[in-house]
């Protein structure tokens, strides 16, 4: 298993404890930087990340930054990615049991490594529903997306754009 891992400044710190707990459960990492503590744009980093896992490079993605809202943010405006933040365990299995999440956030300045890193091996553990309802949910999340995309290309701003 393959995961794709990203930072900002503010994440940076968590992120090596995250790495660290990862490699030595045999998961193999790519990380996708922050690589110092000088400040970086959580957006470009989460773009690369999500590349990762939309393009199959990797199972799934981590996204820290100081909060995860902001990753999550950035994470959700690229097609083919759900993103959740996630500072519990129920969470990181629920949204991906439910919702099909592909991406999770933390927020290094919310929690701390030992339970960061119990909260990605509860998300990289956690499976998709067959339960038709999830399902039927998920794909309505995808025809939103769908719909958005088409709404915006034919816009008058994304006829300028394109």
């Amino acid at each position: 298993m393959i995961v794709a891992i990203g930072s900002d400044h503010a994440g940076y710190p968590l992120k090596a404890h995250i790495v660290e707990a990862m490699t030595a459960g045999g998961i193999e990492i790519t990380d996708f930087g922050s690589y110092t503590p000088e400040p970086v744009d959580f957006p470009d980093v989460a773009r690369l990340v999500c590349d990762a896992v939309r393009e199959g490079r990797a199972f799934r993605g981590i996204m820290v930054c100081g909060t995860g809202v902001g990753a999550a943010i950035a994470a959700n405006k690229i097609p083919g990615i759900r993103s959740a933040v996630g500072h519990d365990s129920y969470s990181a299995v629920q949204c991906v049991e439910h919702d099909d999440v592909n991406v999770l956030c933390i927020g290094a300045q919310i929690v701390g490594p030992t339970l960061a890193a119990a909260y990605v091996t509860a998300f990289l553990g956690a499976e998709f529903s067959t339960e038709p309802h999830f399902r039927r949910r998920v794909e309505k999340l995808h025809a939103l997306e769908r719909t958005a995309a088409m709404e915006w290309l034919a816009s008058e701003d994304g006829l300028k754009k394109s």
